[in-house]
C-alpha cells in the first residue's frame, strides 16, 4: 500500500460527481480528469463547467489537476476514483454498462499496488461482483493481492450552493484493513466534514443507495397523501402547514421524482432484493406512486382545461421548467418528460421554458425543444409551474398577468403562486 505522499489520482469521469472531487484532490495531489466527451474536456481547460457546480476560480485553485480523453495519461497514477453514471435502462433495470466500460478503461491501465475506488451508486455487493471481475480480466492481476479495492459513495446535491462536497461527511470502505485506512485518510484530507469508515464495502454500498430509497419513500407517502386529499377535496399544502406544526412531522412535500439518485437508485436495491428471493413491496410502490405523478398531473391539467370550455386537441399548454430540481441546471432523468408525453397523447401542444436548461442537451436526449427566450404572450389554455426555480419564484405572478387571460387554467406543481390565483396545485 503506497502512502500519500506520492499518491496520484485519476477521477474516471467528469460530472456532476466527478469534477468537485478532481478540483478538491488537485488542491493536494497529482491529479488527472478523464472523461470521454472531448467536448468536455476542452471546456475544462478553457476555465469552464457548463454545469455550474464548480467557478472558474475554482478551477484555477486545482493547480495541480490536468484532463484528458487519452487513458495512456493515467498509467503513471495510482489511485483511481470511478465517478460514472448509474443509470437504469427502459425496463427499470440496474444498467452497469458505463461502470463495466471504466472498470475495463482502469484495467488497461492497473499496476500491482494499485487502488480503485468507486463512488457509483449500486447495490450491496455489486463492487466485488461486477467491477472487480473487469478488473482482474483486462489486467490479468489479482484481486486483493495485486490491487485492491475501496468504495466511497457519491453525496453531491446538484446546485447546492451551501452543502458542497466538503461540507458533507463522507463515507468510505475498502477490500482490506489496510486499504480502508489508506481510502479514510485519503478523503480525509479534502472532506472538512469528516469521514465514517464502514465496515465493508457492502455495508457502504447498501448505506448509500438506502439514503435516496428512504428519500424516495417519504416523498411517494406524501405523493399519495395528496392524491388522497385531492379526492376528498382538501388542500394538501393546507395540510402539511398544518401537520408540520409537531416538531417530529417530517417537511417532505409532493412532486415529480426525477433526477439521478432518487428516481433511479431504489431500482438497484429492488434488483438486489429480487435476485435473493426478496420482493420489496414498498420500494415498489412508492416508485410506481412517484413514477405516476407526470401523468396524474397532465390530466388534472386537462380536466380544468374541460371545465373552462376549453378545446382539448390543438390547445397550447405552457411548462415552466425542465431541470429534475430547481436552481440547477441537471436534465438527468427529469419526470418534466412525462408531463409533456401526456399532453401530447391529448393532442395538446407544449411549450417549455427553462433558463437553467442547456437547449441543445434538451433536444439531445429528450427531443424536447426548449424555448431559446422568455416565453412572450399568447395563446395558452394553460400554464404549469414545473419547477421552483428563483427566477419563476420572483416573478411568478407578474409571470402570470402577463402571459395569460382569465379563462386560462394555473396548476402549480411546487407551490410557486399564491393560493388565490392558481386553478390546482398538487
Amino acid at each position: 500500500m503506497q502512502s500519500l505522499d506520492n499518491t496520484r489520482v485519476a477521477v474516471i469521469g467528469l460530472g456532476y460527481v466527478g469534477l468537485p472531487l478532481a478540483v478538491e484532490f488537485g488542491k493536494q495531489f497529482d491529479v488527472v480528469g478523464f472523461d470521454i466527451h472531448e467536448k468536455r474536456i476542452q471546456e475544462l481547460r478553457n476555465g469552464v463547467d457548463h454545469t455550474q457546480e464548480v467557478s472558474s476560480e475554482e478551477l484555477v485553485t486545482a493547480n495541480r489537476l490536468g484532463y484528458t480523453t487519452d487513458l495512456e495519461a493515467l498509467r503513471d497514477c495510482n489511485v483511481f476514483v470511478v465517478t460514472v453514471p448509474t443509470p437504469v435502462d427502459e425496463h427499470k433495470r440496474p444498467d452497469f454498462t458505463p461502470l463495466i466500460k471504466a472498470s475495463q478503461s482502469i484495467g488497461k491501465v492497473l499496476k500491482c499496488g494499485d487502488v480503485v475506488i468507486y463512488e457509483s451508486t449500486v447495490y450491496p455487493g455489486a463492487t466485488e461482483e461486477i467491477c472487480v471481475p473487469e478488473l482482474e480480466r483486462v489486467s490479468g492481476l489479482r484481486f486483493n493481492v495485486d490491487f485492491t479495492v475501496g468504495y466511497s459513495p457519491e453525496r453531491i446535491n446538484p446546485g447546492d450552493k451551501v452543502r458542497r462536497l466538503v461540507n458533507i461527511p463522507k463515507i468510505t470502505s475498502g477490500s482490506t484493513p489496510e486499504t480502508a485506512d489508506f481510502v479514510d485518510e485519503l478523503y480525509r484530507r479534502i472532506i472538512q466534514a469528516g469521514t465514517h469508515k464502514a465496515s465493508s464495502l457492502k455495508v457502504a454500498e447498501a448505506a448509500k443507495v438506502i439514503e435516496n430509497t428512504q428519500r424516495d419513500a417519504n416523498i411517494a407517502l406524501i405523493n399519495e397523501f395528496a392524491l388522497i386529499f385531492h379526492r376528498l377535496g382538501i388542500d394538501t399544502a393546507d395540510v402539511l402547514d398544518a401537520a408540520s406544526t409537531k416538531w417530529n412531522f417530517l417537511p417532505f412535500r409532493p412532486g415529480l421524482v426525477g433526477g439521478h439518485c432518487i428516481g433511479v437508485d431504489p431500482y438497484y436495491l429492488i434488483q438486489k432484493a429480487q435476485s435473493v428471493g426478496y420482493h420489496p413491496d414498498i420500494l415498489l410502490s412508492c416508485r410506481r406512486v412517484n413514477d405516476a405523478m407526470g401523468r396524474h398531473v397532465a390530466s388534472e391539467v386537462v380536466k380544468l382545461m374541460i371545465a373552462k370550455g376549453h378545446a382539448i386537441k390543438g390547445s397550447r399548454v405552457l411548462v415552466l421548467g425542465f431541470t429534475f430540481k430547481e436552481d440547477c441546471s441537471d436534465i438527468r432523468n427529469t419526470r418534466i418528460v412525462d408531463l409533456i408525453q401526456e399532453f401530447e397523447s391529448f393532442g395538446v401542444y407544449v411549450d417549455v421554458y427553462d433558463p437553467w436548461a442547456n437547449v441543445v442537451e434538451a433536444k439531445s436526449e429528450y427531443g424536447v425543444d426548449l424555448l431559446e427566450h422568455s416565453p412572450v404572450p399568447g395563446a395558452y389554455a394553460a400554464l404549469v409551474f414545473a419547477v421552483a426555480h428563483e427566477q419563476f419564484r420572483s416573478f411568478a405572478p407578474m409571470l402570470v398577468s402577463n402571459l395569460i387571460a382569465d379563462d386560462v387554467v394555473i396548476y402549480d406543481v411546487k407551490g410557486v403562486l399564491p393560493k388565490d390565483i392558481v386553478s390546482g396545485r398538487l
